[in-house]
């Protein structure tokens, strides 16, 4: 018996490198989800640096239940702004370091996965930690995975490194369901002026080159990064906001995506043959 034997679709929210905003894609991905009547959950697949206890305002030592059945331990998933969330944060002290090796890591991977009992999903969010390695390995081998979302930034270094983590995907057989560009243009807050300060362009440039989509491009806007560290996702606090509304569309088009890759459109037409 698996924890996901009742998730309908699995996604891995991934970047090639740190600090271009993925685990705030995450969290506000799957609050609008959420938002949309999708069933969601969240898993803070981070194993060394898990933060999604802190984006979702969840206080210090929240601790899942734990059930036993057929002498196996389950973990009950902390219900947090209408999800389903799992993260080591849940297990460890905020201050405790996982000095562990690939293997251990990985291990706790699976066994937050695996054993936790997640329920009828419609969606399951993985925030994955950045680059390309056991973690990402771990969950290809392991786990059905419907696809994966690769956040950059427009920035060169960050474009290429995103380039590393559709090859990685690629290569084990995930399908990339599209790309997220964050702090793609500054609004200044003064006088509205617009600024492209880490470059234009490169999303749509990098989806165009691995024939997927770019499903949403979001500002340097500083009251994203103020509401997430605050526990609050702009999808929650602010839901009639510009940034709201671009993480909605983010939402509705992984949905379209994941329904077209689930009822692909007929090649041919029916052909009857009939004695006439």
């Amino acid at each position: 018996m698996s924890g996901i034997e009742s998730v309908k679709h699995i996604v891995a929210v991934a970047s090639g490198k740190g600090g271009v905003g993925k685990s705030t894609t995450s969290v506000n991905l799957a609050a609008a989800l959420a938002q949309r009547g999708v069933k969601t959950g969240l898993l803070d697949a981070d194993i060394y640096g898990p933060s999604q206890q802190l984006m979702l305002g969840l206080p210090e030592g929240t601790r899942p239940e734990v059930r036993m059945v057929n002498e196996q331990q389950w973990f009950v998933p902390v219900e947090a702004l209408g999800l389903a969330a799992m993260s080591m944060a849940f297990l460890v002290t905020e201050s405790t370091p996982m000095v562990w090796r690939g293997p251990m890591a990985s291990g706790a991977l699976q066994q937050m996965l695996l054993q936790t009992d997640w329920g009828d999903l419609d969606v399951l969010i993985i925030d994955m930690p950045p680059g390309t390695g056991d973690i990402q390995l771990t969950l290809s081998q392991k786990v059905p995975v419907a696809g994966a979302i690769i956040v950059t930034t427009p920035q060169d270094i960050a474009l290429l490194d995103a380039v590393k983590g559709i090859e990685m995907f690629t290569k084990v057989n995930i399908p990339v369901l599209g790309i997220v560009e964050n702090m793609a243009v500054h609004i200044c807050s003064e006088c509205g002026h617009t600024d492209h300060l880490f470059g234009s362009g490169g999303g749509e440039k990098i989806a165009a080159r691995y024939d997927t989509r770019l499903l949403g491009s979001l500002p340097l806007n500083r009251s994203i990064r103020e509401n997430t560290d605050a526990g609050r996702p702009a999808v929650t606090v602010d839901p009639d906001s510009a940034v709201a509304a671009t993480y909605l569309k983010l939402a509705d088009g992984l949905m379209q995506v994941l329904g077209e890759r689930e009822s692909p459109v007929k090649q041919f037409p029916d052909i009857k043959v009939t004695n006439d």
